[in-house]
């Protein structure tokens, strides 16, 4: 964890470069919404809640929308690689930016880890007797240098990886939807005789299906991070905040009906091998399995490379605003290349981890970051709630994007995540998450305010 020593800004007058195009930030909001998260972890998901998951997904893609969309209305008035975390110090004040931001750089330091470990899995697969930890330190080669090298090699390796996630869910919706119709040749279309138990575990079950869906949202936010390198942030954001709505319906919602309409949400392929490949096996598609790794595969490296490019601009940007060590923010040629080395540094001291004390360090690393995601949710809408009046004043032009219903559905988005906070205090397998992770944010939060006092007496 960085140190809450800090420094002043960086002397240098070398600010990052905006090597992203328009085309880069579309297809990061597109392969942004379709992650890891949903390939790997909605198994679980379905084995708990049923057919009903496909509520859990809606209910918490609503969550997620609103988010978006507060998010969306600042990153566009006050465009910054800062993001969440500029908006919580200009909106709350520097403890809350400074909490917002180191609170999201750990866990996107230990993902880049875990997801290297998920990828080196797969690959050891296919090349049975290879070292998984030599194939995770080789993405780590490729994606540090190409982060190091300049942002739009981030740009292109995330375009290319987006365009092959997408094309895979989108084939993969045709091909169930031609099912369900029973139109698809050599199939026959099940109808509804799989979703005769909407909840099968009641209530209990539809809440961890919830907490599974909410989680898989997280990293949406890379690309109001992005927008700031792009040729035009303003346009950037506004694009992807608009879009958001279709593509939560589309690939999570609209997945996730087409698995559990084509297999029985019980049959233990769900969780085994994956709720993708089970439906693809179900429709009889030769190499099924082989082709969901690919694309599996191609999920966590991208999801790899967007956390080296996120967590090492949420640092820079706190060293910016003097919430960090200074050295974190020096730039040459448009790249924070200190704080790219940094945060793959600490991305591999997680992998090392797992691998020497996997039940109580690794272990209680994975429970500090468990519910930070929704920690930052409720900093973005504070910090909208706050700014919106402050924007109308200060803004020149009409804001390019607004929360609908503001404040309303601003107030009836806090409460969704104080339920969702009640829920993990409810669920035995999420009280230790949620614990872990209220004291890590606490730390910090004191931190920053100590901070800000010494920095106010100065």
């Amino acid at each position: 964890m960085p140190s809450t020593t800090v420094g002043t800004p960086p002397e240098s007058d070398v600010s990052l470069s905006h090597g992203l195009k328009q085309r880069h930030l579309s297809m990061i909001a597109l392969g942004g919404v379709i992650g890891a998260g949903l390939f790997i972890g909605s198994g679980a998901g379905i084995a708990a809640a049923g057919p009903s998951i496909v509520l859990a997904y809606a209910l918490s893609g609503l969550l997620v929308m609103l988010v978006m969309r507060m998010l969306g209305e600042m990153s566009a008035a006050y465009p910054s690689s800062g993001s969440f975390s500029a908006h919580a110090e200009r909106a709350i004040g520097p403890w809350a930016g400074f909490t917002a931001g180191w609170s999201f750089w750990v866990p996107l330091c230990t993902a880049v880890g875990l997801e290297g470990i998920g990828a080196a899995k797969i690959v050891t697969g296919w090349l049975p007797g290879t070292p998984a930890w030599a194939w995770v330190a080789l993405f780590m080669v490729v994606f540090c240098g190409a982060n190091l090298a300049a942002v739009k090699n981030f740009g292109e390796f995330e375009f290319w990886f987006a365009a092959l996630k997408v094309g895979a869910i989108s084939l993969f919706l045709v091909l169930g939807g031609l099912a369900i119709a029973g139109v698809l040749p050599g199939t026959d279309s099940p109808g509804t005789s799989h979703l005769t138990e909407f909840l099968p575990h009641g209530g209990e079950g539809l809440v961890v299906g919830l907490l599974a869906s909410v989680f898989a949202y997280g990293g949406l936010e890379t690309v109001t991070i992005a927008a700031a390198e792009s040729q035009d942030p303003v346009k950037g954001v506004a694009s992807a905040v608009r879009t958001a709505m279709w593509r939560i319906a589309l690939f999570y919602v609209g997945s996730m009906a087409v698995v559990v309409t084509l297999v029985p949400w019980d049959a233990e392929a769900v969780v085994e091998k994956g709720p993708y490949v089970a439906a693809l096996d179900q429709l009889g598609i030769p190499g099924a399995g082989q082709l969901m790794n690919v694309v599996v595969l191609v999920a966590l490296l991208s999801a790899m490379n967007a956390n080296i490019y996120g967590s090492s601009r949420i640092a820079y940007s706190l060293v910016e605003r003097g919430q960090g060590p200074k050295a974190l923010g020096r730039v040459s040629g448009g790249v924070p290349r200190t704080a790219v080395l940094v945060s793959c540094a600490f991305g591999f001291g997680c992998v090392l981890l797992s691998y020497w004390r996997p039940d109580d360090v690794f272990a209680w690393l994975l429970n500090m970051i468990g519910a930070v995601i929704l920690v930052v949710w409720t900093f973005i809408a504070v910090s909208q709630l706050r700014l919106r009046r402050r924007l109308e004043r200060e803004a020149s032009r009409p804001l390019v994007v607004r929360m609908w219903a503001f404040p309303v559905l601003t107030w009836v988005a806090l409460a969704g995540m104080a339920a969702i906070f009640v829920l993990m205090a409810r669920e035995p397998g999420t009280r230790v998450q949620l614990y872990s992770t209220g004291a890590m944010t606490a730390a910090l939060a004191l931190g920053g305010y100590a901070w800000q006092r010494r920095r106010a007496k100065d």
